[in-house]
């Protein structure tokens, strides 16, 4: 089998796996990175979804071998270390997740929304995440966990001359 260098969350990381291997079992059963989820299969869900080259990309669906030079970032990576994401401390603010199976998808969707439009609509939301299913029926939680991120996205861009990283703070009790 060929190996193949991966650049997954900043960090280059290197697999012995067949080129036809989807990113999805790579991650989850050769890296130990179990975030992305195996929901269908075949990319209708979204339960898979990562970042690849800054774009939301069902895992499922891209092998390996399509992958030389990529950047992956998979919900792992999200956080800047223990700093929650504008998405992700929005999601925990609105109580999104209710089984939580499809969250990380969801939330590496709505990341990568809010990084090409950091001001959507709601049908810009419905647009983004339409490839994602949530069987518990929290749209609406999320579209407006989105739009909180969106806002507080938005304020730390502004204040970025100060702190670039103003909004980027430990939620209560986290270190």
């Amino acid at each position: 089998m060929p190996e193949y260098k991966l650049n997954i969350n900043g960090q280059v990381r290197k697999v012995d796996v067949h080129q036809d291997m989807p990113l999805l079992w790579v991650l989850r059963d050769r890296l130990g990175l179990v975030g992305a989820k195996y929901g269908c299969g075949i990319g209708l869900c979204g339960a898979c979804t990562v970042h690849v080259d800054d774009v939301a990309t069902k895992s499922c669906m891209v092998t390996i071998a399509d992958l030389a030079d990529a950047d992956i970032k998979t919900i792992e990576g999200l956080a800047n270390g223990t700093i929650l994401h504008p998405v992700q401390k929005a999601w925990i603010e609105k109580d999104v997740a209710q089984c939580g199976y499809c969250q990380t998808g969801q939330i590496m969707s709505a990341a990568a929304l809010l990084e090409d439009n950091p001001n959507p609509s709601d049908d810009d939301i419905d647009l983004a995440m339409e490839g994602n299913y949530c069987r518990c029926g929290t749209y609406g939680r999320i579209r407006e966990a989105i739009h909180i991120a969106a806002t507080a996205i938005t304020a730390s861009k502004i204040s970025s001359d100060k702190n670039p990283v103003e909004y980027w703070e430990p939620l209560e009790g986290q270190v």
